[in-house]
């Protein structure tokens, strides 16, 4: 079992770029960033329950983790940069945790690195739990609707707002709920100590409070996205865009 990608080529001796879209997201998440680093060859992921690995399913970042490493190994990728955003960025962290070999170093936007206390997981898992239920039982137009009302979509537009809405309403929300569950922040270890001996770099929005003040506490390169929120490489992709290409073009020069 690997996970469902798309793939685009680069150019000799670059690593890769995987990228790791967010929840309820797929493989084209990231692909309008993508497509202007195209030094780089670079995999698109669908992740466990999400797009074309819907029917796939993991019972925790442990399993996850492996599974990302048997789907890189299956693609060939031996060298490699991590980009994931939200729940994506928290996979990657776990993964670089790990020190996978052939890991270059992740890049995350907006990805919470854990909890730090027994009683905040205890009560965010109840609170993933009951949006769980609502992704089981409710039709997702009306889940969405409440899930994009959360303070950290504040930034949004009204346009935005329902534009997401209609889009992510596509998937399946059985699989969606057993992915939520499954990689609940509330399950998830505080990976703050362990992503001190990784390459680690974190984007976030300028008007996504609650995440600038996480990169503040962060041991990593830090990069703000002028006026975007917590959705900077959907609300400002050229400037997302900057920010990869500057981290990989001084980490990258010296092994070409």
């Amino acid at each position: 079992m690997i996970l469902s990608g798309v793939q685009q080529t680069g150019k000799s001796g670059y690593p890769w770029l995987v990228f790791l879209h967010g929840f309820s997201g797929d493989c084209r998440e990231w692909q309008v960033v993508g497509e202007s680093l195209n030094d780089y060859p670079r995999l698109y992921l669908d992740l466990p329950g999400h797009g074309h690995s819907a029917d796939t399913g993991v019972s925790g970042f442990d399993e996850m983790s492996d599974l990302l490493a048997r789907t890189l190994l299956s693609y060939n990728i031996l060298n490699y940069w991590l980009v994931g955003y939200s729940l994506g960025g928290r996979i990657a962290m776990f993964h670089a945790c790990q020190r996978p070999k052939g890991l270059c170093g992740v890049i995350v936007e907006g990805g919470h690195p854990g909890l730090q206390d027994a009683d905040a997981r205890a009560t965010r898992f109840a609170s993933d739990s009951r949006w769980a239920t609502r992704f089981r039982t409710e039709a997702l137009e009306t889940v969405f609707a409440d899930w994009y009302q959360q303070p950290v979509f504040a930034s949004l537009t009204d346009m935005q707002r329902q534009a997401l809405i209609t889009l992510r309403s596509q998937n399946n929300g059985a699989h969606l709920a057993q992915m939520l569950e499954a990689t609940s922040l509330g399950v998830q270890p505080d990976l703050r100590s362990a992503l001190k001996a990784c390459d680690f770099y974190y984007l976030f929005g300028e008007r996504d409070e609650k995440f600038a003040a996480i990169a503040a506490e962060l041991n990593a390169g830090r990069h703000v996205i002028p006026h975007a929120g917590h959705n900077a490489h959907r609300e400002k992709p050229d400037a997302v865009v900057a920010s990869l290409a500057q981290i990989l073009r001084l980490r990258t020069k010296d092994t070409l």
